[in-house]
């Protein structure tokens, strides 16, 4: 089939590749011209792992272009971009408006338009209702992603669903998606355009809702000495409930959850319904980073003037963004309060706004520190080697923000390893 991708940021990138991949070809169009000119030349523009080596080993099938002349052509027309979040949290659809604008007068009823961006419930069926008051009559469907940034590739040719939101009177698309998505096994879920919009933001905040849980129980185990991994180990071991996303740790992060959560709130609040759980699972994220804080006051005392290093500054490992990353947040509250920080990551450069020194290599970063806290759980910090790092701090204090460390390891080198609610 011929794609037509609009937008070729981090979803419209990894599914252009991926669509490429099953054999399609795929027309990516952006607004941002320096980026096509760079994807032009083979440069990628975000950190992923995999998505790279898909680029280049079907370039035969992926092209760039920053003009709409292959809209006409496509069977299917993908919207992927940016739907972040306005001042009161709720999503900003102004980038869908646009993509729309670009589209309409390129747009035949022949073609299949697939909103893959996360919209606010109702989008879809609006713009419907423009495209036929436009006098276009195009199927549109609803075909949200759940990628998990640092292994989107495989869950992209993996995924748990497909789902796909349709109008009543369609009796097409659904053979159409079909079709593009052939090769990949996995259970369909057909529902209406609302149905499938509101199946993605109940994803993500069902997902924070059990972190913040979580992160909550961390609180409880520290207080009457509990260690909160086994807490995690017992009730995910019960299929009711599931071990993944039971990691306690410094909050959750990243372009997706906050600003989902935030969005179902704020959505909630329309229709005058009262989001109870999702306000407690914001209000414990946006405050673990607080909590935290107050602990390492316990044990380092003021935390002014202190040498500390923090490594990681990306929300998650495997990835180069720092969107709502709670190390990020750790690292700014740190400075604020007098620290002298120290920070490292294996993709990620500190912003210009980020005043904080950033050191080129882990043994920069552990130099004469009085306390380590990992903040991101790449492989690179799981796997030190303790005793060099006690020879190189000036203090003893390991903190781990990810409950991702080896404890035992940690403690047999001489050093004071603090967890997250590990009793």
């Amino acid at each position: 089939m011929n794609v037509c991708m609009i937008g070729a940021g981090y979803v419209g990138l990894t599914t252009a590749a991926v669509l490429a991949k099953l054999g399609h070809t795929v027309h990516c169009i952006d607004e941002n011209e320096q980026k096509i000119a760079a994807l032009q030349r083979g440069d990628i523009p975000i950190y992923e792992p995999g998505l790279a080596e898909l680029l280049t080993d079907y370039k035969s099938r992926l092209f760039f272009h920053h003009n709409e002349q292959h809209i006409k052509e496509a069977d299917v027309i993908f919207i992927c971009v940016g739907t972040p979040p306005d001042l009161k949290g709720k999503p900003d659809v102004s980038y869908v408006h646009r993509a729309m604008d670009t589209l309409i007068p390129y747009i035949g009823d022949h073609q299949t338009l697939v909103m893959k961006s996360t919209v606010p419930i109702g989008t879809n069926e609006r713009i419907y209702k423009r495209l036929k008051n436009e006098g276009k009559h195009v199927r549109i469907v609803s075909n949200p992603e759940f990628l998990r940034e640092g292994s989107a590739i495989y869950d992209s040719l993996h995924p748990d669903r497909i789902v796909i939101g349709l109008r009543d009177d369609d009796d097409r698309s659904l053979s159409v998606m079909q079709t593009l998505y052939a090769g990949i096994h996995a259970p369909y879920v057909v529902t209406s355009l609302n149905g499938a919009e509101m199946i993605k933001y109940a994803a993500n905040a069902f997902l924070a809702t059990k972190i913040s849980f979580i992160n909550e129980m961390a609180r409880l185990c520290d207080a009457y000495d509990v260690d909160v991994t086994d807490v995690a180990k017992g009730i995910g071991l019960d299929e009711r409930i599931g071990r993944h996303f039971l990691q306690a740790g410094i909050g959750y992060g990243g372009s997706c959850f906050p600003k989902d959560v935030t969005a179902l709130i704020q959505m909630a609040y329309e229709q005058m319904v009262r989001p109870y759980m999702l306000e407690a699972t914001k209000t414990i994220n946006d405050t673990q980073i607080y909590w935290y804080i107050q602990k390492m006051k316990r044990t380092l005392g003021a935390l002014a003037g202190k040498r500390i290093a923090v490594l990681g500054i990306a929300f998650k490992p495997n990835t180069d963004d720092i969107r709502e990353s709670p190390a990020l947040s750790f690292i700014k509250k740190l400075h604020a309060l007098g620290a002298d920080v120290i920070a490292h990551d294996p993709k990620v450069v500190v912003p210009n706004d980020v005043n904080v020194k950033q050191a080129k290599t882990i043994h920069e970063a552990l130099q004469k520190a009085d306390a380590l806290i990992v903040a991101t759980d790449w492989d690179a910090y799981k796997q030190l080697n303790w005793e060099e790092v006690k020879g190189m701090m000036n203090g003893n204090v390991v903190i781990d923000g990810r409950n991702s460390l080896p404890r035992e390891a940690i403690m047999n080198a001489g050093l004071n390893y603090i967890g997250v609610g590990r009793g």
